[in-house]
């Protein structure tokens, strides 16, 4: 008893030492931070504006296999979210959607309906990556067309490169700025093109890429290259743009497929209040929702499929 008396002082002597020299590693490592972030944003390569929310999960799910495969379509869309963002607001929806599917239709339909979000928030990072990359497959003709005139002016690819970054707009602007970035911190050329390809992949952009790396490493004409591959890029836009033309309507019918289906399931509901709760009371209710939903799955995969024409 006689020893616990100066044993507890000294201990909190320790702990009260302890926190002091945390509070001062805190207090100066915040204002080397603080320091830090004056600096950069002095010299405009930081916005303040953009603070992020809930960054605290996204430093936590950047260290997990999906977090990383979120993070890789993020960058591929170009949106300005980062992976925590996008997982809590996936997350919000999916509840969401489940708590209104449970109580229009029936309580059957909460986890089907989350399902669906899930693959919602899925089909939604694929539809704007590829929807910037078919932006940035229009503009490879005019990437070409700029690259060929600042290589015959005599400047270096990678000078010409970082030009093209400066002159031309989005996706494709940002997009070489990437690579510019990449290149001025000492990537090679040929890995930072070949992340820009599996970034953005289409048969185009490969084309494009194994030209410069082609040429950089066997010293060819690159202009004689470029200018042939603008006139190739031009022509394959054209046909691009009459395919999907053509193909605009079944595409259309694609989706209109499962929307009929959703479509019926309300009407039944709205002419018979709660039929579909009755009709998923049984065991097999669920197994015919479950089929035609299936099947209806199925129509638009097929659909799809069907209409889906490589160039």
């Amino acid at each position: 008893m006689d020893n616990l008396v100066p044993l507890t002082i000294g201990v909190t002597l320790l702990c009260c030492v302890l926190g002091v020299m945390g509070q001062h590693a805190y207090s100066s490592g915040k204002a080397q931070r603080e320091a830090l972030v004056d600096r950069l944003s002095s010299t405009g390569q930081i916005d303040l504006g953009s603070q992020r929310r809930f960054r605290g999960l996204d430093r936590r799910l950047r260290r997990t296999g999906l977090g990383k495969r979120i993070e890789l379509k993020l960058a591929a869309t170009g949106l300005d979210i980062t992976p925590g963002e996008y997982f809590f607001y996936v997350l919000c929806c999916i509840a969401g959607v489940w708590l209104i599917a449970a109580s229009v239709l029936a309580s059957f339909f909460g986890p089907l309906a989350a399902l669906a979000g899930v693959w919602s928030a899925n089909t939604f990072l694929n539809w704007h990556r590829t929807k910037r990359t078919e932006a940035f497959i229009g503009q490879l003709p005019e990437i070409s067309r700029v690259l060929a005139n600042a290589t015959q002016a005599g400047l270096s690819l990678r000078t010409s490169i970082a030009m093209a970054a400066d002159e031309l707009e989005a996706p494709a602007g940002a997009e070489l700025r990437v690579v510019a970035d990449q290149l001025a911190v000492g990537r090679t050329l040929d890995d930072a093109l070949d992340e820009l390809a599996e970034r953005l992949p289409s048969r185009e952009l490969v084309v494009l890429v194994s030209t410069l790396i082609l040429s950089n490493r066997a010293g060819g004409q690159v202009v004689s290259s470029l200018r042939n591959l603008t006139v190739t890029l031009e022509e394959r836009k054209e046909t691009r743009r009459e395919v999907r033309t053509q193909l605009s309507q079944v595409n259309t019918t694609a989706y209109a497929v499962p929307a009929i289906g959703v479509g019926a399931m309300l009407l039944v509901n709205s002419i018979l209040p709660g039929a579909l709760d009755r009709m998923t009371g049984t065991v097999a209710g669920q197994i015919a929702v479950i089929v035609s939903l299936g099947l209806y799955a199925l129509g638009f995969v097929a659909i799809r499929r069907i209409s889906k024409i490589d160039i």
